[in-house]
């Protein structure tokens, strides 16, 4: 029996954006069978804030939820200073309305509330406060957390790209139960013993 081959995951890049936040996760989709692509305002090349040059593999407006597994969105200081990320936080609203995940971390969750993608939704981000400058009405939703999924939507705060990525990898069930927890104590809590369960995971 045949099986449609997966879709693939797209990561938003643009100018300013927090490299160290997304590693994890895109890291271990790839490594267990997800192609990543990236897109951006457009297809121009864009810069992290470490000073990495990305070229898009396509423009945001030719992006549809319909052929993605899940649409990451990294921080990125242009979230807090200008309007330019709007774009992507429409389009995250257009992938929850057609039920494909989104994963925002940092200042992506304060472009989520802005659009009002949090007020009905638990999520996280940095501190509540950071949220709460948005003007949204989600305050009541927002829980303190290394990392929220509720439903579509996983949230996670600028110094938790580890536990990001662990909600990815479940939401998308490459690992799940014990493996999952395995993966997530050997890169976020350094436990050597965690290993032998990946590796013998890795070995069916």
């Amino acid at each position: 029996m045949s099986t449609s081959p997966r879709k693939p995951v797209y990561l938003a890049v643009y100018d300013t954006l927090a490299d160290w936040e997304t590693g994890y996760a895109t890291a271990y989709l790839a490594r267990n069978g997800y192609d990543v692509r990236t897109v951006g305002p457009t297809t121009d090349e864009v810069r992290s804030i470490g000073g990495l040059r990305i070229r898009p593999d396509l423009a945001l407006d030719e992006l549809r939820p319909e052929d993605a597994a899940l649409l990451i969105l990294p921080g990125a200081d242009l979230w807090d200073t200008s309007g330019d990320l709007a774009p992507f936080a429409r389009t995250a609203r257009a992938f929850l309305d057609a039920g494909t995940p989104v994963a925002a971390i940092c200042g992506a969750t304060a472009g989520l509330a802005r659009e009002g993608l949090l007020d009905d939704r638990a999520h996280t981000s940095a501190v509540s406060f950071y949220l709460a400058a948005t003007g949204y009405a989600g305050g009541d939703r927002y829980v303190d957390a290394d990392a929220v999924t509720d439903g579509d939507l996983i949230t996670a705060g600028p110094t938790e790209p580890v536990a990001f990525a662990r909600e990815i990898l479940r939401r998308l069930g490459v690992y799940e139960g014990e493996v999952l927890d395995a993966w997530y104590r050997l890169f976020h809590d350094s436990d050597a013993e965690a290993y032998a369960v990946l590796e013998k995971a890795d070995a069916r």
